[in-house]
């Protein structure tokens, strides 16, 4: 039984719980995403696995994950990115955010902190975790969001808005 982190709306810790029933109960839980670019500007995308309990065979960013009790956020983003794409490289939390979004029966309540990395060559997924990956441009990949968001995590298409508006300041 795998445990996840509750927090309240600031981010402070108020409990854990186990992760299926956090989804079932759409309680806000922490949670990070990585975006991974190359050197082009490109975006690394990965596809998740077919064996995901929720939002399987979907276009996500390159890595996401939740944070278990007592891990440190900045061991664990670098820690799954190597379990998850086979990939190592420099890691830099830009911003975090709350959303909410149902998952089929299931609901993605996430106080989300988002990092980024920059990275050139193929990664090694994990099978068991990653479908597929691509790298995209991202004029490319706001286009196909829009056009056809029902490949995509909903999560993606907040946290890549919210990316870009940064890099416009």
């Amino acid at each position: 039984m795998e445990e996840i982190i509750l927090v309240d709306e600031n981010d402070n810790e108020i409990g854990a719980g186990e992760k299926l029933k956090v989804h079932q109960d759409g309680k806000l839980h922490r949670a990070f995403s990585i975006f991974v670019f190359n050197s082009n500007g490109k975006l690394l995308l990965q596809k998740r696995s077919k064996s995901k309990y929720h939002t399987a065979s979907l276009w996500a960013n390159t890595c996401c994950s939740h944070l278990r009790p007592d891990q440190d956020i900045e061991k664990e983003v670098k820690r799954r990115l190597m379990e998850e794409m086979g990939i190592n490289c420099d890691l830099k939390e830009v911003f975090s955010f709350i959303y909410k979004a149902n998952v089929g029966d299931l609901i993605e309540y996430e106080f989300d902190h988002v990092f980024a990395g920059r990275f050139d060559g193929n990664p090694k997924p994990n099978k068991d975790e990653v479908e597929d990956w691509k790298w995209v441009d991202i004029d490319e990949l706001e286009k196909d969001i829009d056009k056809n968001p029902e490949k995509y995590v909903p999560w993606l298409k907040i946290a890549l808005e919210k990316y870009l508006e940064l890099k416009k300041q």
